[in-house]
């Protein structure tokens, strides 16, 4: 059976008194954007430094393709890309220069170099800007730069740090594409505490809150969590909210203007087909009923205990 790409096992590291992370267990076996989701101080950043070597556990392994990061570093680094919270680009080089020294740090060889930073800087858009100095690049170019360094060498295991942090709307979606077309080839975990970027980009989610795993699983299951306990009706005959109110099950009934009702229930079993069976017994005229999805700040409230 092929080695998971990454796994987690039991990690656990403090910082002077503190446990910053503790027990955490996971595996990813197969490509897509995993997003570590959580609220800031959770231990996102911490989990992910140790996962790519900048950072020594206080216990438990991290294993990239069945290689042990803490024994054999160099090695597993060859599989790993890391673009860190800030991105480490030196301001004072071009474009090409400091691509050319990140494939060096890579020891890519030197005649797979120069087709190594041409595929690069075209994967990420950057390369009519290859001649510039990084620092007079906008901040949505820099951080296409800080991706490029993180995938240079080709590596099937790419972590982004917060990667569309302090960018403007139009740079955050340009950036999402480039994260989306890079998990096509590849495993990618993007660290985040943004819920709308969770849900734009990722396609699983882990969720560590106070240094612990509290959810694991697809975007959809994550959307699930809670249990809906509201519906959206809509009537053309518009009756009293008494009588909404008097139908078995429903505990609560909100207007919404127009010709649509909240009614929240405390048992969702039957509740609907109740008061599908009502309203054609006294002719409200139901044109829609569905289910409401509870918020995704409400579902990280729930899980984070805040």
């Amino acid at each position: 059976m092929e080695e998971p790409i990454i796994k987690v096992e039991k990690l656990s590291h403090r910082y002077s008194t503190q446990w910053a992370i503790r027990d955490i267990d996971f595996e990813i076996r197969k490509n897509g954007i995993y997003g570590l989701l959580g609220s800031n101080g959770a231990g996102k950043s911490t989990t992910m430094n140790i996962m790519c070597g900048v950072l020594r556990q206080t216990e438990g392994n991290v294993y990239i393709r069945g290689i042990n990061i803490r024994e054999n570093p160099v090695e597993a680094k060859r599989r790993i890309g890391f673009l860190p919270q800030k991105p480490p680009l030196h301001t004072d080089l071009t474009v090409e220069e400091y691509l050319k020294y990140c494939a060096k740090l890579r020891h890519i060889p030197g005649k797979e170099m120069e087709k190594a930073i041409s595929a690069v800087m075209e994967r990420c858009v950057i390369a009519h800007f290859r001649k510039r100095l990084i620092r007079n690049l906008s901040g949505g170019y820099q951080q296409r730069v800080g991706i490029a360094q993180a995938i240079i060498h080709n590596p099937e295991f790419v972590v982004l740090d917060e990667p569309t942090n302090g960018l403007d709307p139009n740079q955050i979606i340009e950036i999402r594409g480039l994260v989306r077309e890079i998990a096509a080839e590849r495993t990618v975990i993007l660290s985040t505490h943004i819920l709308s970027e969770v849900q734009a980009t990722c396609d699983y989610i882990r969720m560590i809150e106070q240094g612990r795993v509290v959810f694991a699983g697809t975007v959809d299951e994550f959307d699930n969590y809670i249990v809906p306990n509201t519906l959206i009706v809509s009537m053309i005959s518009m009756p009293p909210a008494e009588e909404l109110r008097s139908i078995p099950g429903v505990v609560g009934v909100e207007e919404l203007g127009g010709p649509k009702y909240r009614l929240r229930f405390s048992d969702g079993q039957d509740v609907k087909e109740r008061v599908v069976e009502t309203s054609v017994a006294r002719g409200w005229r139901l044109t829609e009923i569905f289910a409401e999805k509870s918020s995704l700040d409400a579902i990280f409230a729930e899980l984070s205990k805040k």
